[in-house]
């Protein structure tokens, strides 16, 4: 699949935060970008639209990254989902929760655009959708 044709989902509290993400992706061909600016909103989008990533940050209101990733991965529908999470914490033991909740990869902030885009490839690549 071409990268204009990856749907990819962003969901970050932080209006910055999305901008940059959705730069970096626009950047490095990936022109098909949802917002999403909570988890809710976030999962109301999985639950009524086709994606094929989830870029994801850990630390919101409403709905945390983690409570947002449980969802995903308890409905048939979308437990295959690729999910990248998003954080500013390099915490070990938050890394191994992400990891038993079946997160694909993570990425700590900040982070240069190119380790973002060989997260993305690699992550829709091992899930076959690049």
């Amino acid at each position: 699949m071409k990268r204009e044709n990856i749907h990819i989902l962003i969901i970050d509290d932080m209006d910055d935060m999305r901008m940059l993400l959705r730069s970096f992706l626009m950047d490095d061909g990936f022109t098909n970008v949802t917002e999403a600016s909570d988890g809710k909103k976030g999962l109301s989008l999985i639950q009524n639209s086709v994606f094929h990533l989830v870029i994801c940050d850990w630390n919101m209101p409403e709905m945390t990254g983690i409570e947002l990733l449980e969802q995903v991965r308890s409905e048939e529908r979308t437990e295959a989902l690729p999910f990248l999470m998003v954080t500013g914490e390099a915490n070990p033991e938050r890394v191994k929760e992400a990891i038993v909740k079946k997160v694909n990869d993570f990425i700590i902030k900040p982070f240069q655009p190119e380790a973002l885009t060989k997260k993305i490839v690699d992550v829709l690549t091992s899930s076959g959708r690049l």
